[in-house]
């Protein structure tokens, strides 16, 4: 669920006090105005309607739809007031209308924390105007908290539309064990690596278009192969163009994604013992993980230890420890594994969790 929240301005103009510096008024001439549009070389109406816009995007950029309300399906407007000073800064913050389940309180933060914010953005408010003077002026506006269902795709790297949501799934055609045959059939090491015994596996993320058209979406190395491995895993997964039977929802084809990993396995007669390591770790690290997950903890942590001990710096093998560790609660040893998988892949999730458990 997702919040759309919607917000009007009213600035309404009376003094309701006497004594002029103190004066608050509710409508002006000139309405306050919230920054980022006083720029524009235009009249005063289109920048009031720019001001609102600007409004809206910095609530939808710090609110937070409430736990309590989502968990409820409370829905509602949250109306909140508060006077735009004579320095562009807003005082008595008051709440007038709340549906409850947090709606109001979060509202409140978010306008509590208003001046802060744009304090440390070297911003103000340009305050409202009446008759020619700066006065305090006193802002309502309502804040719309709707829930509604995600929306069936997601926009990747800012271009690329994405279906999580399918009736029909996105497959290679001949199913998976078609797709292994052509990776082992045609993901070869880079021609400088030949005679090598390096070896490793990565996990690609691919977009199919109905068209046919294959794309990759993320890699992760994590055995650290490098560049030209990464290139050759590209050029290798590309070439499944037109090999894919599209997702389809809602009877139309739409593009999709799936998540596959590959392997470089040297072929050159003195890498045995080479590849004989490697799917001992990996069974090591597979096992691990299967005893933890059955409640065993230590015994998985120690095959993955085990596992470590073999490929020390393999991304994979830390990152699965280090989330045992910190399920464990034993968050100094999942900060060291957690910052070695930094040193050799991004991991968004790693990136939010270390800060988080690395004192």
């Amino acid at each position: 669920m997702k919040q759309l929240l919607t917000i009007c301005l009213l600035a309404i103009s009376f003094p309701l006090l006497s004594q002029i510096d103190t004066t608050i008024y509710r409508i002006v001439e000139e309405a306050p105005r919230f920054p980022g549009c006083e720029a524009l070389d235009t009249t005063s109406a289109v920048k009031n309607q720019c001001a609102q816009r600007a409004l809206l995007m910095f609530v939808n950029q710090n609110i937070n739809y409430p736990n309590e309300a989502r968990e409820n399906n409370v829905e509602g407007t949250v109306v909140v007031s508060f006077v735009v000073e004579k320095d562009g800064y807003i005082s008595n913050a008051t709440l007038l209308k709340d549906p409850g389940s947090g709606c109001g309180e979060e509202a409140m933060r978010v306008v509590g924390g208003m001046n802060e914010a744009l304090k440390q953005a070297k911003l103000a408010w340009t305050p409202g105007k009446d008759k020619g003077k700066t006065v305090r002026t006193q802002v309502t506006f309502p804040i719309k908290f709707k829930l509604e269902e995600p929306a069936d795709f997601v926009i990747v790297n800012y271009r690329d539309t994405v279906y999580i949501v399918v009736d029909d799934s996105l497959t290679f055609n001949g199913g998976d064990a078609a797709l292994e045959q052509f990776f082992a059939k045609n993901l070869k090491s880079p021609a400088g690596y030949k005679d090598s015994c390096v070896i490793g596996t990565m996990d690609m993320t691919l977009l199919a278009e109905p068209d046919g058209y294959v794309e990759v979406l993320d890699l992760s190395d994590y055995w650290n192969l490098g560049n030209e491995f990464r290139w050759e895993a590209v050029k290798t997964a590309t070439a499944t163009w037109g090999q894919w039977k599209p997702a389809v929802r809602k009877g139309r084809q739409v593009p999709s994604s799936v998540e596959i990993s590959v392997s470089f396995r040297p072929d050159a007669a003195r890498c045995p013992q080479a590849i004989a390591k490697y799917e001992k770790a990996t069974a090591l690290a597979n096992e691990g993980s299967d005893l933890y997950n059955e409640g065993m903890e230590e015994a998985g942590v120690a095959k993955l230890t085990e596992a470590l001990a073999m490929f020390p710096n393999n991304a994979n093998f830390l990152y699965l420890r280090g989330q045992a560790y910190m399920n464990m609660n034993r968050l100094e040893e999942a900060c060291k594994d957690f910052q070695k998988v930094r040193a050799t892949v991004y991991l968004d999730v790693v990136e939010r969790v270390v800060p988080l458990i690395c004192k």
